[in-house]
C-alpha cells in the first residue's frame, strides 16, 4: 500500500527556490528593463503629457493615504503590492507584454522620484529610498521575471506541458516567496510612511 503524500513546507519551498534559479535569465532581463528606465527617467526629464501623469498619480496616492492608521498603511501597501506583482504575473502569458510594461512603469516612476529627491536634498538622500525597495523589488522582479518566463510556454514544443508546469511553479514561487516578501515590505514601508508623517 502505498503511503499519501502530505504538504510538505520545506519541500515546496525548495521547490520554488529550484523554479527561480531555473527562470534566472528571465529574472535578469526584468532587472535590466526596470533598471533601464529608471536610469532614463533618472537623466533625462520627461515630457509635460508624462509629467502630469506622474503628479496626478502621486496625487491621487497621498490622498488615498492621507490620515491612514499605520495598520491601515501596511495593509494599503501589502494589497496594492500583492494585486500588481501577481496580475503582472498571471497575464505574462500573453507573451509578457502585460510585466514588460509594468516593469517599464514601475523603473520610470521609481527613476523620477529618486531625481527630484537628488535634486532637493543631494546625492546621499537616496539610501532613504533604500529601506522601501528592499524587500519590494526583489518580490517585484522574480514575480514578473517569472511572468515573463510564462509567456514563453508559446515557443516551446510541448505548448500545453510547457503551460502548465511554468503556470504551476510560478504559483508556487508567488505563495511561498513573493508574498512573505511583500508581507515584510508592506510592514517596514508602512511603519516608515507613518512615522515619517507624523
Amino acid at each position: 500500500m502505498k503511503k499519501k503524500r502530505g504538504f510538505n513546507l520545506k519541500k515546496e519551498y525548495k521547490q520554488s527556490w529550484k523554479y527561480i534559479k531555473e527562470s534566472k535569465n528571465f529574472i535578469y532581463i526584468s532587472i535590466g528593463i526596470f533598471f533601464a528606465f529608471f536610469i532614463l527617467a533618472f537623466f533625462v526629464s520627461p515630457t509635460e503629457e508624462i509629467l502630469n501623469y506622474i503628479f496626478t498619480f502621486i496625487q491621487e496616492l497621498l490622498e488615498k493615504t492621507q490620515g491612514m492608521s499605520a495598520t491601515e498603511l501596511i495593509s494599503f501597501i501589502f494589497i496594492n503590492n500583492l494585486k500588481s506583482s501577481f496580475f503582472g504575473m498571471v497575464f505574462g502569458i500573453a507573451l509578457g507584454v502585460f510585466p514588460i510594461l509594468a516593469l517599464i512603469a514601475n523603473g520610470y516612476l521609481l527613476g523620477f522620484v529618486s531625481s527630484l529627491t537628488v535634486v532637493e536634498y543631494g546625492i546621499l538622500s537616496l539610501w532613504r529610498i533604500l529601506p522601501y525597495g528592499i524587500f519590494e523589488l526583489p518580490a517585484i522582479f522574480i514575480s514578473l521575471g517569472i511572468g515573463l518566463k510564462l509567456g514563453s510556454f508559446v515557443f516551446q514544443k510541448k505548448k500545453q506541458k510547457s503551460f502548465r508546469d511554468f503556470l504551476l511553479n510560478s504559483l508556487r514561487v508567488f505563495l511561498f516567496i513573493v508574498v512573505p516578501l511583500l508581507i515584510i515590505a508592506g510592514i517596514i514601508e508602512g511603519t516608515l510612511i507613518y512615522l515619517l508623517g507624523n
